[in-house]
């Protein structure tokens, strides 16, 4: 699964009614078309972009090729999601060379202000540089300066 194809694909609200009619019931475009005021053409293209990114299966019944979602695909990006959202915050670690020990020890542990140089890091050159330069981001622990 193209995790960003299927993120793609449903962030269109058509594409996500199309979605969310096919889980209650099979439909071919014809339906589709009629339950969304739509013309065949514009839900076939709709149609294509999710079949593409692996959301939809087909069945031809007659002449008619009537849509279903394919689940396992809703419930890999659900998971993914999930994952992600579990992803927790690394702290500095000065071994990696992301900070020296001094600042770790200064800026994020006791939550003192940042020098120059770890703003400079954790902002960048313009930031520190910059009008802004007394804010800070919500991952810097640090105090703003009164």
């Amino acid at each position: 699964m193209d995790l960003t194809l299927v993120l793609k694909a449903i962030a269109d609200e058509t594409r996500m009614k199309i979605l969310s009619l096919l889980l209650r019931h099979n439909y071919c475009v014809r339906a589709l078309a009629r339950k969304l005021g739509l013309s065949e053409g514009a839900v076939s293209q709709h149609l294509k972009v999710l079949r593409d990114a692996g959301l939809l299966t087909g069945e031809k019944k007659g002449y008619f090729m009537h849509y279903d979602v394919n689940r396992d695909v809703l419930h890999t990006l659900a998971a993914e999601i999930e994952a992600l959202a579990c992803v927790e915050r690394e702290a500095c670690t000065p071994d990696a060379g992301e900070c020296s020990s001094s600042e770790q020890e200064r800026c994020h542990v006791k939550k003192q202000n940042c020098s120059e140089e770890v703003k400079e890091f954790c902002h960048g050159k313009d930031f520190v540089k910059g009008e802004n330069s007394h804010e800070h981001h919500r991952h810097c622990q640090c105090h703003k300066p009164e």
